[in-house]
């Protein structure tokens, strides 16, 4: 089946037909998908920019009845959507549901959100005016999204701009389209307004530029690589264009000697290598004191050892293929480059070969590493980790702060004077005690520190930093 782009409220056709594959099984065609063209991505801009006055200004219970009408849909299709999520994505089934979700109670967050949107009344330093501050919707919103949460994120990033009255152009990741025309589907069956909502599936070059280049688009949300990000803020500065971009991650799992050592093994294996690793709240730098160390080598060894790789679709896989060969190969130079270096393989490391020809990988685990090496210092995005063995927690600290990232950070550990101070002085946006580094709320802020992450923060109400700007009137009797 072909499926096209919606723009200003049609679904069309005119670009380049690509195959999505399946990860798990690369001789099975998901769809094949209609990228579109750069006149294409053009007139979804304009589209959104003529629809936005209506929207912006129209009932707002409206509104939260569209989102609330999205969510159902999304939840009572869970399994179908699920399947298909796992199919292009290749993580396990389970996740993938688990995914679709979280993206029906986004919606339904939102829908809420539009009934609580409020302001401040504000008595001025001058006798007789009134000071109001209000929120608007900031305009016509382009959304570029990863391949990694093909609905989640979309979910996280849609939800508020409609919500709060803006007008969106959403771009989903290459490699993932399935999912994300999935979702413009359902979007297109819920009553919202032509051109209010506006998908166009494509390439970052081709597509990505027009949305980041465009002097008609009001603000830009981007989730990719921190290399990606730079390019889209570097071309959206010149128009001034409002930016959100979250930019990846090297996050530190800290393990202490007096940590529970079934709990931080635990932790540590779903950081990182749930979801093959390919999340960027994943925790692939494990810092272990010394009395630990051994004993939560050897543990996390055997668990990762046992760990059941395959089809994203057959019971039992508790990791899935890799997205694609590039990813694959990327994850194997990494492996090879840490052997190189001298750090020692503890666990996996091998592709695999299964039934069905895929992105096969055994999760791999070094120990040995030292800080310095590339496994330590660069975003792998894979089922890749390295523990790396400090002294005591001073120095466990001052390692987990020595990046350029700072997206989360976790800590395994009994004691409430070390799990205050980490929570107090680790450098990222998000802190996890005795819980996996991935893993996070709908309802709550995503977002990180330094080169992890640019702008207001994402999800929960302080979404509405980003999706709206602020108006201060003041008032004197008439």
């Amino acid at each position: 089946m072909t499926y096209d782009n919606l723009i200003d409220g049609a679904w069309v056709g005119g670009g380049e037909l690509v195959a999505n594959l399946n990860p798990s099984d690369t001789a099975e065609v998901v769809g094949e998908y209609r990228f579109a063209t750069a006149a294409q991505a053009q007139d979804a801009i304009a589209a959104a920019r003529a629809a936005f006055p209506a929207w912006a200004r129209g009932p707002i219970q409206a509104r939260a009845d569209m989102l609330d009408r999205i969510g159902t849909e999304i939840l009572a299709r869970s399994a179908e959507l699920g399947q298909l999520l796992s199919r292009e994505e290749g993580k396990p089934l389970a996740e993938g549901i688990g995914e679709v979700v979280r993206a029906g109670n986004i919606f339904k967050f939102f829908a809420g959100e539009v009934l609580r949107s409020g302001g401040e009344t504000l008595p001025s330093v001058r006798p007789g005016i009134g000071v109001e501050i209000s929120r608007e919707p900031v305009g016509v919103v382009a959304l570029i999204t990863p391949w990694n949460f093909p609905i989640a994120i979309p979910a996280w990033k849609i939800a508020p701009a409609l919500a709060y009255g803006n007008c969106v152009v959403f771009k989903p990741a290459e490699l993932t389209p399935g999912s994300a025309w999935a979702l413009a589907d359902i979007i297109a069956r819920s009553g919202v307004p032509a051109g209010v909502f506006n998908l166009v599936m494509g390439r970052g070059d081709v597509v990505g530029a027009v949305l980041s280049a465009s002097p008609y688009v009001d603000a830009i949300s981007f989730t990719g690589s921190q290399a990606v990000g730079r390019r889209v803020a570097a071309q959206a500065v010149a128009n001034m264009t409002k930016l959100q971009l979250e930019m990846g991650g090297k996050n530190p799992q800290v393990i202490l000697d007096d940590a529970d050592l079934d709990t931080a093994v635990t932790v540590s294996l779903q950081s990182a290598f749930y979801s093959t690793g390919q999340r960027c709240t994943a925790a692939s730098r494990l810092i272990v004191t010394d009395a630990i160390h051994d004993r939560f080598v050897a543990a996390l060894g055997q668990r990762v050892q046992a760990l059941q790789v395959g089809h994203a679709l057959q019971a039992g896989t508790e990791i899935g293929p890799v997205v694609d060969q590039r990813q694959l190969d990327k994850n194997l130079e990494y492996i090879a480059s840490a052997r190189a270096d001298g750090a020692r393989l503890v666990a996996g490391g091998a592709r695999l070969e299964r039934a069905t020809r895929g992105f096969y990988l055994a999760p791999a685990l070094f120990a040995d590493t030292t800080p310095s090496m590339r496994l330590n210092r660069e975003e792998v995005f894979g089922p890749v980790a390295g523990v790396i063995r400090v002294r005591d927690y001073e120095e466990a600290l001052a390692l987990a702060n020595d990046t350029p990232f700072g997206l989360t950070a976790g800590i395994a550990t009994t004691s409430l004077k070390y799990a205050s101070h980490f929570r107090r002085n680790a450098q990222v946006g998000m802190v996890m005690v005795n819980v996996p580094t991935a893993g996070v709320d709908y309802h709550v802020p995503f977002g990180g520190r330094k080169g992890s992450s640019y702008g207001a923060r994402e999800q929960g109400r302080h979404a509405a930093e980003f999706y709206t700007t602020v108006k201060t009137a003041y008032i004197a009797p008439c």
